[in-house]
């Protein structure tokens, strides 16, 4: 029972909250003790509440899972977890996380307490309405960075990041639902109710979008955020960001992955590569120049 709490809690996931810590990095706070250590408990709070969050999504989700050719082995809907069991941990959860969050900051409790709010009321209602299905996914996103700002109290966040964080996670959103619908096939409206609204032209559409938005808005912070270096050494770093969303594109459209982003950093080891050699270019930048 434990083992199976704990798969549908995603572990593997928790790799998104790590936007918990863009403040920390890009605010030049990095190697300030009182900073990391706020940043670091509010990663391991945000990913608790993601972990209730995803227990919430399997229950709602439960009877379509089953229709899955993935998800169907998951926890819940192949009897691994009784419901029970998963309400009263996710409950548990949200009763010592967003008091732990209060403690740490109010601002942030609240934030973190409106991620719970908008992706519970995502997984019961707004995942059935198109195209906002994706955008709530990319608030989500847009939220753990705020999140990071507020404990680290940054007062140098470029706005064109959070520009950046809302285009990549709708880069990312996108490319999933392509994946689902393809992987899908006939049976995808019996999974996902927004599925006979979308079609592979308008989701190929759509990324073409999101990938150049994502490009133009990384590219406008590396020269026009005031904290950077004013010899434009950011600009530098380009090249890995546009090569990481071609190469994902490539998963996408040749490979046919995308399903579960996270699984597909670690498995993928250009892609992992591209993005350990942007953030240690964009640490040593902001650091030592």
């Amino acid at each position: 029972m434990i083992v199976a709490l704990l798969k549908t809690m995603r572990p593997k996931q928790w790799t998104k909250n790590a936007f918990v810590l863009a403040a920390l990095v890009f605010d030049e706070k990095l190697f300030v003790p009182y900073f990391l250590a706020r940043a670091l408990l509010a990663f391991i709070l945000f990913s608790a509440i993601s972990s209730a969050v995803y227990i919430i999504n399997d229950l709602a989700d439960m009877e379509k899972d089953r229709q899955h050719p993935a998800k169907r082995n998951r926890p819940l809907p192949s009897g691994q977890l009784a419901p029970r069991v998963a309400v009263i941990a996710a409950a548990l959860i949200i009763v010592v996380s967003l008091p732990l969050a209060y403690l740490l900051d109010p601002l942030f409790a609240a934030i973190a307490a409106g991620y719970l709010v908008a992706i519970s009321l995502y997984s019961f209602w707004l995942k059935n309405i198109v195209i906002l299905d994706v955008l709530i996914v990319a608030a989500g996103f847009v939220l753990r960075v705020a999140a990071g700002v507020v404990v680290v109290s940054a007062e140098r966040f470029s706005p064109w990041l959070y520009l950046c964080m809302v285009f990549g996670a709708l880069f990312i959103a996108v490319s999933k639902r392509r994946h689902e619908l393809v992987l899908l096939q006939e049976n995808a409206n019996e999974h996902r109710n927004t599925f006979e609204e979308y079609n592979l032209s308008l989701l190929d559409d759509m990324i073409r979008l999101v990938t150049a938005c994502t490009a133009m808005a990384y590219s406008l912070y590396t020269f026009s955020a005031p904290n950077l270096p004013s010899n434009h050494a950011m600009l530098l770093t380009i090249p890995f960001v546009l090569y990481g969303l071609f190469r994902y594109m490539y998963l996408v459209h040749v490979r046919g992955e995308g399903g579960a982003p996270e699984d597909l950093l670690f498995r993928d080891r250009p892609l992992l590569l591209t993005v350990l050699l942007w953030a240690l270019t964009a640490v040593l930048i902001l650091y030592s120049l």
